[in-house]
C-alpha cells in the first residue's frame, strides 16, 4: 500500500488532527515558528490576546525524534480505531464532538496540573475510551504478558513512570476519558430520568459540516447509534 493510499484511508477527523499536528512540528523544526508561541499560558491569553495558543497547544508533540514517531503511531491508531469502529462509524461528526468536549474540560484542569502541551493527554484519553468500549479486547505488552484493553491505559501509565516521565499528562487524560465515558456510556444506563438519552449533544453546525441539511428522523439515527443505546438493544434481545 502506498504511502497516498493509506493517507486517504485515514478517517476525516483523524487525518486532520494529523495533518495539523505533522505540520505544525516542521514548523518549529524549520523555525518558521517557536514553540514558545503554541504552549498554553492563560496570562499571555488574557493579558495580550495570544488565543491562538488555546489551539495550537493541542498540536505540538515535540521535536522530530523517536518519542514524536510514537506519539503519532498512538494517535493515529487509536484515534482510527474509535472513529472507524462501533463507536462512532459513519459518525465523523460525534467523534470531532468527544474530542472537543475532552479538550475543554482539559483547558479547565490545565491550570491546575501545569500541563502546557495538551495534545498527550488528549491522545491518552482516546486510548482510555477506546479500551472501556472494547473490554474483551486481548493486548500485549512488548510479549512479556497479555491484559485486557482497559488496562492499556494504566498500563502506559506506568511504563512512563518507570522510564521518568511525570505521570500528570497521562492521568489528565484518563480523567477526562473516564469522564466522557461515564457521561456518553453509564448514564443512559442508569435508572432515572436520563435513563436512555445521550448527554453529550453534536452542536447543529458541527453535524451540518460533516452530514449535510438534516431531516425529519435523523435525531433518532444518532441515538441508535449511540454505544450505550446499542447496549440496551442488545440486553433486550438477550
Amino acid at each position: 500500500m502506498s504511502f497516498e493510499t493509506w493517507y486517504k484511508e485515514i478517517p476525516i477527523v483523524t487525518r486532520c488532527y494529523l495533518t495539523i499536528s505533522v505540520l505544525t512540528t516542521a514548523a518549529c523544526y524549520f523555525d518558521l515558528i517557536s514553540p514558545f508561541s503554541l504552549y498554553l499560558n492563560y496570562r499571555l491569553i488574557f493579558e495580550k490576546y495570544e488565543v491562538w495558543r488555546v489551539f495550537t497547544n493541542f498540536f505540538f508533540f515535540g521535536m522530530p525524534s523517536l518519542d514524536f514517531v510514537f506519539h503519532m503511531y498512538f494517535l493515529v491508531r487509536y484515534s482510527r480505531l474509535l472513529e472507524e469502529g462501533p463507536s462512532f462509524r459513519g459518525r465523523s461528526a460525534d467523534f470531532l464532538t468527544m474530542l472537543l468536549f475532552g479538550a475543554s474540560i482539559m483547558l479547565m484542569i490545565a491550570p491546575f496540573s501545569s500541563v502546557l502541551f495538551l495534545g498527550y493527554s488528549l491522545t491518552f484519553m482516546m486510548v482510555y475510551v477506546w479500551g472501556r468500549r472494547n473490554e474483551t479486547f486481548p493486548m500485549n505488552f512488548l510479549g512479556l504478558f497479555n491484559f485486557p484493553a482497559p488496562w492499556l491505559p494504566w498500563v502506559l501509565l506506568a511504563f512512563s513512570v518507570l522510564l521518568g516521565s511525570s505521570p500528570v499528562v497521562d492521568l489528565v487524560g484518563i480523567f477526562v476519558g473516564h469522564v466522557y465515558y461515564y457521561l456518553e456510556d453509564i448514564v443512559p444506563r442508569m435508572p432515572g430520568r436520563f435513563r436512555g438519552k445521550r448527554i453529550i449533544f453534536t452542536p447543529a453546525l458541527i453535524r451540518y459540516i460533516f452530514e449535510g441539511p438534516q431531516h425529519e428522523g435523523t435525531n433518532v439515527r444518532v441515538q441508535f447509534n449511540n454505544p450505550a443505546a446499542e447496549n440496551q438493544e442488545d440486553e433486550g434481545e438477550d
